[in-house]
């Protein structure tokens, strides 16, 4: 009996972190792993879908996106033009040079943007300036909006002062989600499609 009471007492104790403590997967695509949902932009936020980021006539799988909103949504409209908190997650799947990041997001915010553009200016090269060490399998972006703050960009673990505008956010978002996203399956994706 004191066996089986120590044994049962090693079980409770070894289980609870596995069982109580751990945080919940949400998703995983290409070994990229997101949970269910985050604390972000003052807010708890669900994941809302996965999308992959493919480049070149390859098709090469660069990244892994994850997008978490207050409230499940596939409206991509309604999305980019809620004055709301969100968070971004690019967790990369293949090695990109900075520069490659930078030139991408020119080309998404060009696409999407439109007659703001001129406007957002200024904080395109902010968002650039903090893109200066290149990316490796494994290492993440992210971009959360706090709606009274603005937009903070996180390179690995690294942060700054928040980009502001709600004008900014939704362009920025728009990249991924808006008429021009890089791939369609990546938008499809993260308006909770498939992961492909």
């Amino acid at each position: 009996m004191l066996k089986f009471a120590r044994f049962l007492a090693c079980v409770v104790v070894v289980s609870t972190p596995i069982f109580w403590g751990a945080p919940a997967l949400g998703a995983e695509c290409l070994k990229a792993s997101f949970s269910d949902s985050v604390k972000a932009g003052g807010a708890d936020l669900l994941l809302n879908g996965l999308g992959i980021r493919k480049a070149t006539f390859l098709a090469v799988k660069v990244y892994v996106a994850g997008l978490y909103l207050p409230q499940k949504s596939g409206d991509a409209g309604k999305i980019i033009g809620a004055n709301q908190p969100w968070q971004l997650v690019l967790r990369f799947v293949h090695d990109v040079d900075a520069s490659d990041m930078r030139d991408a997001f020119e080309e998404g915010f060009k696409k999407n943007a439109g007659d703001k553009l001129a406007a957002l200016h200024p904080r395109i090269e902010a968002l650039n300036a903090r893109l200066v060490d290149d990316f490796k399998v494994g290492q993440y972006l992210s971009f959360t909006n706090d709606a009274a703050k603005g937009v903070t960009v996180d390179v690995n673990g690294a942060g700054g002062a928040a980009i502001v505008g709600a004008d900014f956010a939704s362009a920025q978002l728009s990249i991924w989600i808006g008429h021009e996203p890089p791939n369609g399956d990546l938008k499809s994706g993260l308006l909770g499609g498939q992961c492909k």
